[in-house]
């Protein structure tokens, strides 16, 4: 498998529909608009994208299928979900998922194969296995588990000779419930590649956003961060103020945050500018003083930004 970068490049919010971009985000996005991300992300050596058969009911596969069908296949790797809410009934409900995802895709492999969340766990995870064997999924990872949900995972694989690669949880300055539920140090400890998403709180730690310029009203994210907003300036102020002498944005120094922590940040992407907000984040270093000073900052606001969908890590 190609070496994985530091930073994966999320598309949850592209396409329209159930669980997309125009529901979550507040975002109405053409194609053609993305194309120029892409192409951007490309030309800056970022070609990790992560999606979802759920997002936007397909439609965030179909868009990034369009543009993985312009570069060679092995230039770019794709992750994309298995969610168990829409698998179908069959012998092969998995695969079945898979063969869709293939098919918007533009693939006929997938890089990083995850079992979404752990409804039914670990029902799915035998699923894998042919998948794995045949070579249509290079490796598998699981999201939204719990400790024991991940190692019950990796007891399934290992009997056949594999194990879980990856993680993929919310992680963020507001949300470490997975810190402190021991699964960064698993990952560590058992060489497992533990992927952060929601780094930015869909925007609320971006610094694009406060009390007078509030999220996009009518959006699901509006309505769970910007009753949040005046909680946050002092910690988003100090995050500028340490940005400021790094020449790094806020959205910068939350994405480093995350680097700096041992794992692989997911950054949506619907702009250039968030693309060269990824790349720049990458080059930051933070100091130990500077990390303690913003995770304090970040306790003190005595927000909880666990998801609707989330179970609690501990």
């Amino acid at each position: 498998m190609k070496n994985l970068q530091t930073i994966a490049l999320g598309t949850w919010s592209w396409g329209t529909g159930a669980i997309g971009g125009d529901q979550v985000f507040g975002n109405y996005l053409t194609a053609e608009q993305l194309k120029l991300v892409f192409d951007k992300a490309m030309q800056g050596g970022l070609n990790l994208w992560d999606t979802a058969a759920v997002y936007g009911a397909g439609a965030s596969e179909t868009i990034l299928g369009e543009f993985v069908r312009k570069y060679p296949r092995e230039d770019i790797l794709l992750s994309t979900k298995f969610t168990p809410q829409i698998a179908k009934v069959s012998d092969t409900p998995v695969e079945d998922m898979l063969k869709e995802s293939f098919d918007r895709l533009g693939t006929d492999y997938i890089d990083i194969y995850w079992i979404h969340n752990p409804t039914d766990a670990p029902k799915w995870v035998s699923g894998l296995i042919p998948l794995l064997k045949s070579g249509k999924v290079k490796s598998v990872g699981v999201s939204n588990h719990n400790l024991e949900q991940i190692k019950e995972a990796n007891e399934i694989l290992a009997k056949e000779g594999f194990r879980v690669s990856a993680i993929q949880n919310h992680y963020s300055l507001l949300y470490r419930s997975s810190e402190e539920a021991g699964i960064l140090d698993y990952c560590k400890e058992n060489d497992i590649t533990f992927y952060a998403y929601m780094v930015l709180e869909q925007g609320a730690l971006s610094g694009r956003y406060n009390v007078n310029n509030p999220l996009p009203e009518g959006s699901g994210r509006a309505a769970t961060y910007n009753q949040m907003l005046p909680q946050l300036e002092e910690l988003t102020g100090v995050m500028q103020e340490i940005g400021n002498s790094k020449n790094a944005s806020v959205a910068q120094i939350a994405i480093a945050w995350a680097i700096v922590k041992n794992t692989l940040p997911i950054i949506g992407v619907t702009k250039i500018a968030q693309v060269e907000d990824a790349l720049h984040a990458a080059q930051i270093t933070l100091s130990r003083e500077e990390v303690e000073r913003i995770e304090a900052l970040a306790e003190k606001t005595g927000l909880n930004t666990k998801g609707a969908w989330e179970q609690p890590m501990i």
